[in-house]
């Protein structure tokens, strides 16, 4: 499949530059980094609800959605694991699973396999993004 480069510039692609998953858009304690090695592993893995934040250095918006990110993760941690996964550096996941723009924030079930269960593209609010995710934090 390809990617078309709107989505993401083919300068990007290609993972030839070491991943830095603290540059731009912070991890914590909270959030998991994932690459295309950990994350069927990590997904499969799971005991409660994934939901992994496709993003990039150079997206905008995904800064924005990280700080919200990190509250939902820090608020809601025993109910809903929040994974990060840079497009840049690992683009096979996010072409098997069709992301074509970013964020998107796929939400996955535990014990269902890598199926996704939620979609949800573009940065949203805090209240917004846990009115979406209701069924996943309840």
């Amino acid at each position: 499949m390809r990617v078309e480069a709107a989505a993401f510039p083919p300068s990007r692609l290609g993972g030839d530059r070491p991943g830095n998953l603290t540059k731009g858009v912070g991890v914590s304690d909270h959030i998991v980094a994932l690459t295309d090695s950990t994350f069927d592993e990590t997904i499969s893995g799971a005991d409660k609800p994934v939901l992994v934040d496709f993003w990039a250095e150079w997206c905008g918006p995904c800064k924005m959605i990280a700080p919200v990110l990190e509250e939902i993760a820090s608020e809601n941690g025993g109910k809903l694991q929040i994974a990060k996964l840079n497009v840049d550096d690992n683009p096979n996941v996010a072409m098997r699973y069709n992301v074509m723009s970013i964020p998107t924030l796929l939400v996955f079930k535990p014990g269902e396999s890598a199926q996704e269960a939620r979609r949800l593209v573009g940065a949203k609010g805090k209240a917004q993004l846990l009115q979406e995710l209701a069924e996943f934090v309840a």
